[in-house]
């Protein structure tokens, strides 16, 4: 900040509203009427403020229907104060959290076209009856990714609605939107300038786009004749499940790219699982920061949704390629990373001896004929030598790397940068070709331009690329494990592709196309879209079920074979905490053989173990006075988790994990170890033989260092239970310490 002297005082401190929103979490529901829980909210509040109208105006939130709690306008003393109310387990502030932002499907072996032979989608109708509800930024209803055509009737079980308010109205929806909601409040309540209908939709309408690809990744319709370049005439867009229905709740704001609060995510929450929604796609998060905090963000309702049997799906976060930066790391939520497709936007940039090089780019404008080059690793004379010129840039160090708008405003007329793999990119102006090299590819082109006196290059517009000559890899982006918050339950679950897709656009006034390719949230959406057709061919599958089948059926190759690699610095090939189990397998996931299965008595043990409950928060979270923390004896690395992950193994280590035969009934398995780089990994017992009246069987594994003697990495390995047919397979991760907190 400057004064009219130009003196700068630095930037101003952040808004504090003098009465913040607080969450006051009571655990389940001690009515079924929805009433009688917002009054004894209301009392709750009125012990404190003194009366019933000063209770109604504080009130923010009644959460009420899936569990019990309230938000409310206090003052800091006053939330203190209420914290101490003997009905009142948990205390929150309300965080703002942020948005984590159709070739998938043919990639993953689910053809684009409905004929498609038995595939999960041909078995489940492409998820017909199945709803899948949406906490983001609103969608945009008239995109024909929500087309009803040929749409059976809405599900009996449904009791959503769509809501009336800014440019929007219950018209706007069909028999594929069936649902949409909106909620600002908590957010507004903290916010300096409160959002208005001058920079939003002050309704279920989308303002950002996200929402709506989001959607339409998860459940869009149909769309036919895409005419993108590189792609074949008469293309097909598709959700994963596109005959699923959606519910759109809007809790996040086009706000600094993206804002929700989570007061708001927790009132869409209790309205989806009071609607009847089937599977929850939650692109949100916080930070990885190691808090209770941060755990309890959308994990508690998350909780209490999956309790009652949907499966809530959220994102890894985009803090990648860090160690430790996964988010959204409760056992009950699957957890999802994004990685690449086998897609390249490639832009040919041709030399006048015809020798070519491909870089990316998603330039689109008229072919720049041959043009001088100009080389620069700085910005100390771009002014000087860019009139008229393609600029190329080396992004090395620390120079700040030369942005487009910077060369189209001194004449230059496109810009071709030198980079690594996993450095960060910049936006480009519509028809304004930025062109990315790698760096040895860029190297050979400086070389030899370095050897000419002078030398002019042709840049055409972008094509597609498609197939196996193309890799696969985690990307940059996606975040990674392990969890610091509770490192022994391995995060990421699953992985599924999240860049480069092709998702419906909102209008507007700078680009009204209505399909782009964008969106590294988006790998979230196509696993609620699958989760959403496993729902439809195994009912009585729990949500932990599911995602043990995921897990345990998950490709650590691209669908061609290649070994996963990392993309952020140097490659590498990927390990559990890049992808969890692997990419996600259509081919294998419905019929995964056995599942490490888990219920509320697992998640009791997970939530006393690492976020230290008390029997007390227990009962009132179950509302059930028997339920209580397990004995001190009871181990976190026994939790049912289809993985095994031992972060400090001093000496022998034995773990206990429970698999349920969802297969043949008569079969017989038995164990393939691939034990982590010179650990001992044994099993017992060597056969699990599964009958009519033994369906569910226990085993043990037991973990030694065995040659390691210092505190080392985390070495990865796995365990697969095979009976010929099925191939049973979870990931081991095990790292020593002799030493505590003392790491190389």
């Amino acid at each position: 900040m400057d004064d009219a002297s130009g003196i700068n005082f630095g930037p101003l401190p952040p808004f504090v509203p003098e009465f913040p929103v607080y969450i006051f979490y009571l655990g389940e529901r001690k009515h079924d009427d929805p009433n009688l829980v917002t009054q004894s909210h209301l009392e709750i509040l009125k012990s404190v403020l003194g009366s019933e109208e000063a209770a109604n105006k504080s009130m923010v939130y009644s959460y009420h229907h899936g569990f019990s709690g309230f938000a409310a306008k206090l003052k800091p003393a006053e939330a203190e104060k209420l914290k101490k109310h003997p009905e009142v387990i948990i205390l929150l502030e309300n965080r703002k959290l942020g948005l984590q932002t159709t070739r998938t499907w043919d990639y993953l072996g689910q053809f684009s076209t409905p004929t498609s032979s038995k595939s999960l989608l041909h078995e489940t109708n492409m998820g017909s009856g199945a709803i899948i509800g949406v906490i983001d930024s609103g969608i945009w209803s008239e995109s024909g990714s929500f087309d009803d055509d040929g749409y059976g009737p809405i599900p009996k079980h449904w009791k959503g609605q769509c809501v009336s308010a800014d440019q929007f109205s219950p018209a706007d929806c069909n028999k594929k939107l069936i649902g949409a909601k909106y909620y600002i409040d908590g957010l507004n309540a903290d916010l300096e300038t409160s959002i208005n209908s001058t920079t939003e939709y002050l309704s279920p309408r989308d303002h950002n786009g996200h929402g709506t690809q989001v959607s339409s990744t998860a459940a869009g319709s149909f769309v036919s004749n895409m005419t993108l370049p590189g792609l074949s005439s008469g293309s097909i867009m598709r959700g994963g499940a596109p005959k699923a229905h959606i519910a759109m709740y809007k809790a996040c704001w086009d706000v600094e790219g993206g804002m929700c609060s989570v007061a708001d995510v927790w009132k869409s929450f209790d309205e989806a699982i009071h609607d009847g929604v089937d599977v929850l796609s939650v692109s949100v998060g916080g930070s990885a920061l190691k808090t209770l905090d941060v755990e309890i963000d959308i994990a508690i309702a998350a909780l209490h949704a999956v309790n009652k049997g949907i499966p809530v799906v959220s994102p890894a976060g985009n803090e990648g390629s860090r160690s430790s930066s996964v988010i959204n790391v409760s056992p009950w939520i699957l957890t999802v990373a994004a990685t690449t497709l086998d897609r390249s936007f490639s832009t040919l940039i041709t030399l006048e001896n015809n020798k070519t090089y491909l870089g990316q780019s998603l330039y689109t404008g008229p072919e720049i004929s041959f043009t001088d080059v100009i080389c620069t690793g700085d910005h100390s004379n771009v002014d000087q030598i860019t009139k008229g010129k393609v600029i190329m840039h080396f992004s090395m160090g620390p120079v700040r790397p030369l942005t487009p708008d910077v060369v189209q405003k001194n004449g230059g007329i496109g810009l071709i940068y030198v980079r690594n793999p996993g450095d960060s990119r910049v936006d480009c102006p519509v028809n304004f070709p930025c062109i990315y090299l790698d760096m040895e590819v860029g190297s050979e082109l400086y070389t030899y331009i370095q050897t000419r006196s002078s030398m002019k290059i042709k840049i055409s517009p972008y094509k597609t690329i498609i197939g196996e000559s193309v890799a696969s890899k985690v990307a940059k982006s996606s975040a990674r494990g392990p969890s610091s918050f509770s490192p022994a339950i391995l995060k990421p679950d699953i992985a599924a592709p999240g860049l480069t897709l092709l998702t419906p656009r909102i209008p507007t006034d700078e680009d009204t196309s209505e399909f782009v390719y964008s969106g590294t949230s988006m790998a979230t959406p196509v696993i609620a879209g699958i989760v959403a057709l496993l729902k439809i061919s195994h009912p009585n599958w729990s949500p932990a079920a599911i995602k043990s089948a995921l897990v345990t059926t998950a490709m650590k190759t691209d669908p061609y074979g290649e070994r996963l690699t990392v993309d952020g610095g140097n490659y590498k090939v990927a390990d559990a905490f890049d992808y969890g189990g692997g990419l996600v397998n259509l081919e294998k996931v419905t019929d995964p053989g056995l599942v490490y299965d888990m219920d509320i008595n697992d998640y009791i043990h997970y939530l006393c173990s690492q976020a230290l409950y008390t029997d007390k928060k227990v009962s009132a979270l179950t509302g059930n006075v028997n339920n209580k923390c397990p004995s001190s004896y009871s181990s976190i690395l026994d939790l049912n988790v289809p993985s095994i992950t031992i972060p400090d193994l001093k000496g022998t280590v034995t773990v206990t994990r429970t698999v349920t035969n969802v297969g043949r009934v008569k079969s017989v398995y038995k164990p393939v170890i691939e034990a982590p780089f010179g650990f001992n990994v044994v099993v017992s017992p060597k056969k699990l033989k599964f009958n009519k009246t033994r369906n569910k069987l226990a085993f043990t594994v037991t973990v030694s260092p065995g040659s390691h003697r210092v505190n080392t990495a985390f070495y990865f390995g796995s365990l697969t239970w095979s009976d010929k047919v099925h191939n049973v397979t979870i990931p081991i991760s095990l790292r020593t310490r002799f030493i505590d907190n003392f790491f190389l």
